[in-house]
Formats: C-alpha cells, sequence, structure tokens
C-alpha cells in the first residue's frame, strides 16, 4: 500500500512540474531591480530558481561553519557521559570519592547538573560529609527540586533527626511536591514513629500515582491500617474503622490482632473475643492464638474452656498451649498452666513459654526457678541457647515432655509423623 502510494505522490508531482514548466515558459514574466544606479533585469523564473540556489548555498555554508562547534560539542557529550556512566558505576560499587569526583566534574553542564549533584550529593554522604552533601544538594535546579528534598529526608533519618525529616516529608506533602519515592518514604518514617495519621494520608498519595506494585501498595496499606487499629483513640473510632474495612482486610490475623488487643484495652473484651474465635473458625493462625492468651485478665473462664475446644484443631500448637498455660496460670491451676507451658516447651522452646513459666512459679513463690526462666527468655530473645533448670527445680528440666505431643491427623483421618527437633 505505502508503495503504490509514493508512486502516486510521484507521479502527480511530476506532472505539476510539467504543468508548471508548460506555463512558466509561455510567459516567463519580467523583473526590473534598480538600486543606486544599478538595475537588473530577469525573469521571474531565474529569479525564483537563483533565489532557492541561493539559500541553499546560505544553508550549507552555514553547516560548515558550525561542523567544527557541532563536533566539538559531540566529543563533549560522549565525554560526559563516559563520565556520568563511570560516576554512577562508582556510587553503586561503593566508590564514593571517585563517584563523587566524576559527578561533580558535570555539574557545569546544564542538561546534566541536576543528576549529578544528587549524585554527588549521595556520595558525599555516603562517606561521611554531609556538609558537602547539603552544599551540593542547595545548588539543585528547580527542575530536581523534589528528587533533592528526598534525599535530604534521607540523610536527616540516617543522622537520627526523625522528627526533622518528618517535618520536612509532611510540608512537602501538603504542597503537593513530595514525589512518589518520597511519599513512600513518609509512609515508612510514620509508621516508624506511631502516626498513623500521617501514614494514611501519605498512603493515599502514593495510590493515586499508581507507581508502586500492587502487591508492595497492600503491605502498606495493611501495616498502615494496623498501626490505624492499634492507635485508635476510642471504641466508637475503633468500630468505625474496623467495619469500614473490606471482607478480606477483616481476615488478616495481624488486624484482627490488632483490633483484638485494641478492643481489649478499651475494655470491649467480647468484641474482641469474637474476632479472634471467628477467625480461627475460618483458617488457624499462631499469632491470634498467641494473641487470645494476652487479652488481659476479663473473661478468663471462658477463654480457656474455647482455647481448650482448639486443641482438637491444633493440639501440638505452642502458641495455644502457651496459651493454655497462661489462661490456666491467671486462673490459679498451677498445675495444669505447668503441664500446657511443658507441652509447649517440647513442642518449640520459645522466649513466651519461658516467660509465661516464670510467671506461674512466681506466683508460687519459687523465685529463684521464675528468675532461671526469665533468664532463659531473655537468652533466646537474644539469639543465645537457653540454659537447664537444676534438678532439684520446681520444674525439673529432664522430664521427656516430647512424650506429651498429641497425634495428629490429617483431613482424611491418617496420623502424620510427628516433626523430628
Amino acid at each position: 500500500m505505502r508503495l503504490w502510494l509514493g508512486v502516486a505522490v510521484l507521479l502527480a508531482v511530476a506532472a505539476a512540474a510539467a504543468f508548471g514548466w508548460h506555463w512558466m515558459t509561455a510567459d516567463p514574466g519580467y523583473l526590473l531591480l534598480r538600486l543606486r544606479g544599478w538595475s537588473i533585469e530577469t525573469t521571474v523564473m531565474f529569479a525564483l530558481v537563483a533565489l532557492v540556489a541561493g539559500w541553499l548555498a546560505l544553508y550549507l555554508i552555514w553547516r560548515l561553519l558550525r561542523w567544527p562547534l557541532r563536533a566539538l560539542g559531540r566529543t563533549r557529550a560522549r565525554r560526559g557521559q563516559a563520565r556520568l556512566s563511570g560516576g554512577l558505576t562508582a556510587l553503586a560499587e561503593g566508590r564514593y570519592a571517585q563517584a563523587e569526583r566524576d559527578l561533580g566534574k558535570l555539574a557545569g553542564q546544564p542538561a546534566l547538573r541536576g543528576p549529578a549533584l544528587l549524585g554527588v550529593a549521595q556520595a558525599a554522604h555516603a562517606r561521611g560529609d554531609d556538609d558537602r552533601a547539603n552544599r551540593a544538594l542547595d545548588q539543585v535546579p528547580d527542575a530536581c527540586a523534589s528528587a533533592a528534598l528526598v534525599l535530604r529526608a534521607r540523610q536527616l533519618l540516617d543522622a537520627g533527626q526523625t522528627e526533622a525529616a518528618l517535618a520536612l516529608l509532611r510540608s512537602a506533602l501538603a504542597d503537593g511536591r513530595l514525589p512518589p519515592v518520597g511519599q513512600q518514604l513518609l509512609v515508612e518514617t510514620a509508621l516508624s514513629v506511631d502516626d498513623p495519621t500521617t501514614a494514611v494520608a501519605a498512603l493515599e498519595a502514593l495510590a493515586r500515582s499508581q507507581t508502586v506494585a500492587p502487591a508492595l501498595l497492600e503491605a502498606l496499606d495493611v501495616r498502615v491500617r494496623e498501626a490505624s487499629l492499634r492507635h485508635a483513640p476510642d471504641a466508637a473510632r475503633l468500630n468505625a474503622m474496623w467495619s469500614g474495612l473490606s471482607r478480606s482486610m477483616r481476615r488478616r490475623p495481624e488486624l484482627v490482632e490488632a483490633f483484638a488487643r485494641r478492643a481489649a484495652a478499651l475494655g470491649q473484651i467480647l468484641a474482641a473475643m469474637d474476632e479472634i474465635q471467628s477467625a480461627q473458625k475460618r483458617q488457624w493462625s499462631e499469632r491470634l492464638a498467641a494473641a487470645y492468651g494476652e487479652l488481659g485478665r476479663l473473661e478468663l473462664p471462658s477463654r480457656s474452656r474455647t482455647a481448650e475446644s482448639w486443641l482438637a484443631i491444633a493440639p501440638n500448637s505452642p502458641a495455644l498451649l502457651t496459651t493454655l498455660g497462661r489462661l490456666h496460670g491467671e486462673l490459679g491451676a498451677w498445675s495444669k498452666a505447668e503441664h500446657y507451658l511443658e507441652r509447649a516447651r517440647a513442642a518449640a522452646e520459645t522466649p513466651a513459654v519461658w516467660e509465661a513459666l516464670g510467671d506461674c512459679l512466681l506466683a508460687r513463690g519459687a523465685a529463684a526457678d521464675a528468675a532461671r526462666c526469665y533468664r532463659n527468655a531473655l537468652a533466646l530473645a537474644r539469639g543465645e541457647p537457653s540454659r537447664p533448670l537444676d534438678p532439684d527445680a520446681t520444674i525439673p528440666s529432664g522430664i521427656d515432655t516430647h512424650a506429651l505431643a498429641v497425634e495428629e491427623r490429617n483431613a482424611h483421618g491418617v496420623p502424620q509423623l510427628p516433626l523430628i527437633r
């Protein structure tokens, strides 16, 4: 199709030229130019041809005169690209002095001034020269001002000035000057200082930008909603936030846990229990099993009965066994509490198990044994191995508690092999 179109255009041009030539030869016209005693007589056809030829000659002369300058510009551009490539590579490899030197040489080129100064600031900050980094950021042109703002905020965060960085990012968000990377940084920073209101505002702006992957945006959304639930000012606000969540969000264990803990702290223990119980019926969660035992001292008998009914679902769950130990310990059933805690310790030795066991022993008056349990909990939290209790301890450590594990069966009733530890 394009070939036929090109042929048709060429034919049309040839026909127009032929008709134009015949039209001009029939009457070529007359042109007279007079200037200070000089006169030029010619035809209109020749004048037009001479005008076009003169314009082409001037264009060629101009190109020839600019050729050395263009060649010099291309050479300078190639050198600039090589320096930019070398500087960015050195910055990524951690050779910050070389990166700062290479990128600093590009600051004089208007097209590369902004990116070069940003790279210089990054390199200077990475090698600990914040004064040099701030001077480079101060010289960044307006076209790269938002990127410079984010780098300045990162420097403040690295220096431990979280409040200053937060104020800078908040101000830029309010003015609409905060780029997506700054919005994500503001979300992370606000969450680190327990400021869910700011995190929500930054997350909404980040979602509108549509620049991050859906999976990352969803993960940030869950974290922000979890923080909002944990810091709800009153029960009315907590219930409003919870009811405003989608059904899929209300099924996430981390959000259920945040709602339950805050509801229990605000005196709504029944609502907290109901949400955890409903979630455990849908899908078993170790973190919800652990949270069920940490809702305070209200409704202890009911919670202990519900937790014991869960043994049919997860008989060897360390979190559930620890929760049962906590609940029975708060009820004063020490022997039963220690029985469940020993089973939990046999299933998985965790700081929570040792802490709960220490609480039981301390309540019974065995302060020395409780101190050993607390030391083990602290050691496990630090990643260090625990130490066995003394042979004459109230809870001897030499008991083979692995025999307390209950047989588990799959959905078809077939016994499953125990997990070898």
